[in-house]
């Protein structure tokens, strides 16, 4: 019915899918595990599970407003009062079965209590599916007059315009509850690529030039494919893609089905194509997905150049594809979670007391779950949908930088969503990926120019610019990719040609190549790697990844504003974190000086990304490298 319980559905649905990777067996001793408290959501799991089955109780009731709901102001003030408050409890009733369940992905018993809690989402959009086409139905002219009539919409209003300004692209009460039915089919594709990578594939052996024997499935590759031994590289690289290759064509018709259910839903709610339909949701333009693309795409010697300062640094002839993962530059230090606490804070001082006392308060409660631990989930993630409650964060902290990273990038998180939830009702706190991965990028670029405002050996600075410079690889150039992709399937689709896995191969290989520089002699990209599009789950959550990219542009803008002295910058960035979802994500960042269908944010990013290759390159002189 309103567009931030779409935000808060999609949010809590897609986390830690997203976010983390699939849970290994890691073996820990030290130091103790902190745990996050999850009696501050229910005391006990029958506490939860009597919750769970009122709520599917009272969503029932919901139906009862069904042919009603716009016949005055007083009955849409009940049904969305109502449904504001049994999303508040559903959101919470799942975030409970979802944290508990990742503490050990190995427990049968949590991942049922997840796919119950899932089933009552599930039924919460089929028995409201009527309430969106009502609405629509009374038309803005009686809607507007409600609002004034009664004060318990007003909370409500911003959603409410919202839904009419997609008037055009509501269906009727029928062809809504043909649709919400439908959500399950058309989330097959997901569902068989998910069961097809973790659970079919079989993974060929490898063996090391140490000897040792790895069963090369997709967390082992992660992990090898970083390693130092160039010819160990290669071999993981070529065993683990001649592996995907063989179910090229499968993978391929099972993202092609996924492109045509985008389609499907796109025509039938009269969206000029799937990326409108995509970015509808909240509001963005399709122009900022075409800017970040465009961007990208000039600026690709800048690219070609990190990846030569790369190959300089590792002292090889040649750049190949399988060069890409490993460090180039070491750290001899450890950092506990104490100092990552201090060094988060001391990076974050541009943002003012408030923002460190909210950053206080989370480090003093129980809202962590800091190390790994046999089964646990790994990655991480902040879980912020518990609106009366605080904000929980996985770690998986393993005492490296990149940890600390980590730890003030999820802390972004969560210091958003506080702020978000204490400035805003309900219904109107839930902000979209698009400014929340914002929120986190800025801490990372704070973080590292705190790091490099240090007095430091030219060792240790030469690290902190290569992690930076890798985040603008990984995070810009390769999620634009990955966008680019992306567009592109849903582009040849929708123009009527056929979609094969070899299609998308070649597709891909030509993305591949262009981005990392082959023909310009700067990279050798094997056609065999080409493959990699198989093995991103990205690509099954509809115009996506592209967020990441923005994300990092604009929180790379905001930085700069500050550590230039821009003291409107502090404001115009906090004012978007307090603001959460009760304003468009593009039109409340252009308004914080942040347009992202301009050059502006991608021009600062770039600019950045040159003068720390300045310094490295001056650093290597220095090294004699």
């Amino acid at each position: 019915m309103f567009k931030n319980m779409r935000y808060a559905i999609a949010g809590l649905m897609a986390t830690t899918a997203i976010t983390a990777l699939p849970a290994q067996a890691i073996e820990t001793t030290e130091p103790a595990q902190i745990r996050w408290d999850l009696t501050d959501l229910y005391k006990t799991e029958r506490d939860w599970n009597k919750e769970r089955e009122q709520l599917l109780i009272d969503i029932e009731k919901l139906a009862r407003f069904k042919g009603k709901l716009t016949e005055s102001a007083k009955t849409l003030a009940d049904a969305s009062d109502e449904l504001s408050a049994i999303n508040k409890r559903t959101a919470r009733m799942f975030i409970y079965a979802s944290l508990g369940g990742d503490e050990d992905l190995r427990n049968a018993e949590g991942q049922e209590k997840l796919s119950l809690a899932r089933s009552v989402f599930a039924k919460l959009g089929q028995i409201t599916s009527y309430m969106s086409p009502e609405m629509q139905a009374a038309g803005s002219e009686t809607l507007e007059r409600y609002i004034k009539e009664d004060k318990r919409l007003e909370k409500h209003a911003f959603n409410i315009r919202d839904l009419i300004k997609r008037k055009e692209h509501i269906l009727g009460d029928q062809a809504e509850g043909v649709l919400a039915n439908a959500g399950e089919v058309l989330s097959g594709p997901q569902r068989i690529y998910s069961l097809l990578t973790t659970a079919s594939i079989p993974w060929p052996k490898v063996t090391m030039s140490d000897g040792e024997t790895v069963d090369l499935n997709q967390s082992m590759y992660t992990k090898y494919r970083a390693v130092q031994n160039r010819e160990d590289r290669k071999k993981v690289f070529d065993e683990f893609w001649s592996t995907w290759k063989q179910y090229e064509a499968a993978l391929g018709q099972t993202l092609d089905t996924l492109v045509r259910s985008h389609i499907f839903t796109s025509k039938s709610r009269k969206y000029p194509t799937s990326l409108d339909a995509a970015v509808a949701g909240s509001n963005v333009p399709s122009d900022v997905y075409r800017a970040l693309v465009k961007a990208a795409n000039e600026n690709l010697p800048s690219m070609h150049r990190y990846l030569k300062l790369r190959q300089r640094i590792m002292g090889l002839e040649d750049l190949h594809y399988y060069d890409i993962y490993p460090e180039v530059t070491q750290l001899e230090r450890e950092f506990t979670l104490d100092e990552a606490k201090a060094m988060t804070k001391a990076s974050l001082k541009p943002f003012g007391e408030e923002y460190l006392k909210k950053l206080d308060e989370g480090f003093a409660g129980n809202w962590m779950h800091v190390y790994p631990q046999p089964g646990k989930r790994s990655g991480a993630y902040m879980q912020g949908a518990g609106y009366d409650e605080h904000p929980y964060v996985l770690l998986n902290y393993n005492s490296g930088f990149e940890d600390v990273s980590t730890f003030s990038h999820e802390w972004g998180h969560a210091v958003h969503t506080m702020l978000a939830k204490e400035n805003n009702p309900y219904e109107t706190y839930s902000y979209p990926i698009f400014t929340a991965e914002l929120a986190s990028t800025t801490n990372e670029v704070l973080l590292q120019e705190h790091m490099l405002a240090k007095n430091l050996s030219d060792a240790e600075r030469l690290y902190y610019i290569d992690r930076a410079l890798e985040s603008y690889r990984g995070t810009f150039f390769r999620q634009t990719m990955f966008a680019e992709f992306e567009l592109k399937i849903h582009e040849l689709a929708e123009a009527g040609e056929a979609l094969s896995g070899s299609k998308m191969t070649e597709v891909y290989l030509d993305l591949l190549k262009k981005y990392h520089g082959h023909d310009e002699g700067v990279m050798n990209i094997d056609p065999l790697y080409a493959i990699e599009w198989a093995y991103i789950p990205h690509f099954y959550y509809n115009f996506y990844v592209y967020q990441y990219a923005t994300s990092i542009s604009g929180g790379t803008m905001f930085a700069e504003r500050m550590l230039s002295g821009d003291e409107q910058a502090d404001d115009d960035y906090l004012n978007v974190l307090k603001a959460g979802g009760s304003k468009y994500p593009h039109e409340m960042l252009k308004d914080a000086g942040v347009d992202l269908t301009s050059s502006a944010p991608y021009d600062a990013l770039i600019a950045r990304m040159n003068r720390l290759m300045d310094e490295a390159e001056v650093i290597l002189k220095r090294m004699g490298k």
